[in-house]
């Protein structure tokens, strides 16, 4: 678990330890990141799409994920997704509609959050969770979903 553990919520340290035991002993990414997308879409209220995109050396391509059909290709240059990878930050965006390049795959999203995974120093992909809701996700969501993304980014280095 990492080390801001104790900065994040009650519900987030607990989705955190139920992610830490999915992931225990498993190194696959695809699996791990099946469950992981199931186990956050089915926690979080509000969330209607969880799931990650994997860097193939060019764009991000689509991963394991729940909700609707997504878009299957991302560039780097386009969107929240293609701007988490390329800037290596996570983007929370309150209103997707006010981002010039958002790419709707689903046009009830309001808002969105990506956070990138890189691993020993390689862009490996994104973790990205869109809502309905306007402005959803909030600094503690970011903290958490964060938190998760680590505890993926350390699973691949388990030894099966």
């Amino acid at each position: 678990m990492s080390n801001d553990e104790d900065e994040l919520t009650p519900e987030y340290r607990e989705l955190a330890t139920a992610a830490a035991g999915l992931l225990a002993g498993e190194h696959d990414r695809i699996a791990n990141a099946a469950n992981l997308s199931a186990l956050v879409y089915h926690a979080l209220p509000e969330v209607n799409w969880a799931g990650f995109y994997f860097y193939d050396g060019r764009e991000l391509v689509v991963g394991p994920f729940q909700g609707q059909p997504a878009c299957v290709r991302i560039g780097l240059d386009r969107g929240v997704c293609g701007a988490a990878a390329r800037t290596r930050r996570t983007q929370r965006v309150a209103d997707v509609h006010a981002v010039a390049d958002h790419i709707a795959c689903d046009p009830v999203s309001r808002s969105e959050i990506v956070v990138p995974l890189v691993h020993n120093g390689t862009l490996v992909g994104v973790f990205d969770l869109d809502s309905p809701i306007a402005d959803r996700f909030g600094p503690a969501d970011q903290r958490g979903l964060e938190a998760i993304a680590e505890l993926y980014l350390d699973s691949l280095d388990a030894i099966a």
